[in-house]
């Protein structure tokens, strides 16, 4: 007999498997149907996914039942076949897992971070239905994962508790505050879930490598349990119809080595993951040991700094909200180098640090500060708020993005005509990373209009026509622009689709940070035939990590191997300084193409993007704006 997967766990390490589900779409198993019931009508399907990832080097199987509970199989009329459906999936990876090999009953959370019409008795008789069928087949441990809320996480572990003693791996998908929905820190809730019976305590799928390292470095350890990490492959790109990740194989090999520094134990990925990276994975992780574990009861430490926000001591320009008397960005980039500065709204309530920006880059010369709209789906504070405020204590000009997202037709216009009233006249039009992917999980991804449209609909508002085509009685006047993504296979055709955006009435375009010399060159080229401007995108990196994280995870960004060499193991101001001197290399390359520089803050650095402003006016020769160093 093999031993308990916690003595096991608790002197070695593990390598898990890697995603189903995506994994079946990728194989042409179409979304919106049950790959549970794979298992009763085509088992060998499922024993051939749990084989690759044996062959993989996987250790531990979790069995095909992520959703085979009776709330989520009554979606395709499978409710009376729960215990059915996990009692096969249990045969299915033990089968293919062998006498040697772990096998745990994979247990998701049923709300997935929704707020559903469901009460805790009826989620407790769900849980206790499906594990129940899940210990009848002899698993070697339950794992629940994907869960937002503590309080769901507690009835799923006490519906094991009720009835067995067996291993029990709890994972959390959490961003990267680090809090649970129901508001507990992680430590709180990995505290709470120790004392009530769980033995392995980590998180999965939400975040790619990068995100959850980022929880796991707020833990202090030595930890007393063992850790579990199971990764997505990064935030998923929808191309061509088809959803993709972009984290790769080598990538995750490189990061699990990282993760067994941090107290991890188990091993795996979850969506996007393929057999490829838990290869990756199972081979950077021979011959390591993990750290020892701690044997006193503390479990965490959930003491963080927060650095005092520092004082505001330039006052800046007072505007009146309102530059119809200046002229526009797309009117000033015909005649000089003109500069936009991306300044994130906070994810918090204290816009001290914001506004501090805001008047450092108004300093610098930036000729616009824009900003995005709750960017990869994580709520930040609104930027319409806040591009009034810029406007009126800092004098500079606002360029506010808005998202499909968001907002069906009547929040649009609503939001659109608002921004009339304020005088905030430059926008940028985009599609908005699918709400799933973000901080709140359960909220809608609107999409009552594409990118496209969305543009053409603005439009049609300086023509003084709502969206209904009744009359305004007057007419806006809005200067719109189009995001461009260059980082892509064939730019070709990238550049067919921005043609289109010009053609639905694009008056400007900004693109997608760029980290090659060589592809400005080629964006020039490929974009001499254009008529509207196009403001390059610069975003300095902040650390070796941040360079891996954006390579590797966030969809549209690429970095050459060049920048990450350069960047590789560079951390604080070692790295920050190194960031800033390869975008100088890149505003160098992209200033004797390009009159539009779009610069992107990192981490709230402003004095990055501000000294870069500054460099683009001393190498213009131009007198726009004092020196500013970090």
């Amino acid at each position: 007999m093999k031993p308990d997967l916690r003595t096991v766990l608790n002197r070695e390490l593990i390598v898990g498997d890697g995603a189903m589900g995506t994994f079946l779409y990728q194989l042409g198993f179409p979304v919106n149907t049950s790959y549970e019931e794979l298992n009763i009508t085509s088992p060998d399907v499922i024993a051939d996914v749990h084989s690759q990832y044996l062959n993989a080097g996987a250790r531990l199987l979790e069995t095909n039942t992520f959703s085979a509970n009776d709330y989520k199989l009554a979606w395709f009329g499978l409710e009376s076949r729960v215990e059915e459906i996990n009692r096969a999936g249990v045969r299915i990876a033990r089968a293919a897992a062998g006498p040697d090999h772990y096998v745990v009953g994979a247990v998701g959370s049923i709300c997935g971070g929704k707020r559903l019409n469901i009460s805790k008795l009826e989620l407790a008789r769900n849980y206790d239905q499906q594990i129940n069928a899940l210990l009848s087949e002899g698993v070697d441990g339950i794992l629940c994962e994907t869960f937002y809320s503590l309080d769901e996480m507690r009835i799923a572990l006490n519906g094991v508790r009720k009835y067995s003693d067996i291993p029990v791996i709890c994972q959390f998908a959490v961003d990267q505050v680090g809090r649970t929905q129901d508001g507990f820190s992680v430590a709180e809730a990995f505290s709470l879930l120790r004392d009530e019976g769980a033995d392995i305590l980590g998180f999965n799928c939400h975040s790619g490598p990068q995100g959850i390292m980022s929880v796991m470095e707020q833990l202090e350890g030595p930890l007393s349990v063992p850790l579990s990490v199971y990764p997505n492959a990064g935030l998923a790109d929808y191309v061509d119809g088809h959803y993709v990740y972009g984290a790769t194989p080598e990538y995750f090999g490189e990061c699990a080595a990282s993760f067994v520094d941090l107290g991890t134990r188990l091993i795996g990925g979850c969506c996007g993951t393929t057999p490829d990276h838990i290869a990756a994975i199972s081979k950077a992780l021979s011959g390591l040991q993990p750290p020892p574990l701690a044997p006193k009861e503390v479990l965490l430490n959930e003491s963080i700094h927060v650095a005092e926000p520092e004082p505001i001591t330039d006052e800046g320009e007072r505007g009146n909200g309102r530059f119809a008397s200046k002229p526009n960005i797309v009117d000033m980039v015909k005649e000089r180098h003109t500069v936009i500065v991306e300044l994130d709204p906070p994810r918090d309530l204290d816009i001290t640090r914001f506004m501090q920006g805001a008047h450092a880059l108004k300093k610098a010369g930036a000729d616009a500060l824009t900003l995005a709209d709750n960017s990869l789906a994580v709520t930040r504070m609104s930027n319409m708020a806040l591009g009034h405020l810029v406007s009126i204590e800092t004098g500079l000009r606002p360029l506010i993005h808005i998202a499909c997202r968001d907002r069906n037709l009547i929040g649009i216009q609503s939001h659109m005509m608002g921004f009339d009233a304020l005088g905030i006249d430059h926008v940028l039009a985009v599609t908005g990373d699918p709400a799933r992917f973000g901080d709140l999980p359960g909220a809608s991804s609107v999409y009552d209009m594409t990118s496209f449209e969305i543009i053409r609909m603005i439009k049609q508002l300086n023509d003084g026509v709502a969206f209904s085509g009744k009359p305004l009685k007057q007419k806006a006047n809005f200067v719109v622009g189009a995001a461009f993504n260059p980082n892509v296979k064939h730019l070709g055709k990238a550049v067919q689709r921005l043609e289109k955006k010009i053609a639905s009435g694009a008056d400007y375009i900004m693109t997608q940070p760029v980290y090659d010399r060589e592809l400005i060159v080629a964006i020039a080229e490929e974009t001499r035939h254009l008529e509207v401007p196009i403001f390059i995108g610069i975003m300095p990196l902040a650390s070796g990590r941040n360079a891996e994280y954006l390579h590797n995870e966030v969809p549209g960004i690429q970095l050459s191997d060049e920048v990450r060499a350069r960047m590789s193991g560079l951390e604080g101001s070692e790295g920050r300084a190194m960031g800033v001197s390869i975008a100088k290399e890149l505003l160098d390359t992209a200033m004797k193409h390009f009159n539009g520089i779009y610069l992107m803050t990192p981490f709230m650095f402003y004095e990055m993007t501000a000294e870069l402003a500054s460099y683009v006016w001393q190498k213009s020769g131009s007198a726009q704006a004092p020196l500013f160093r970090l």
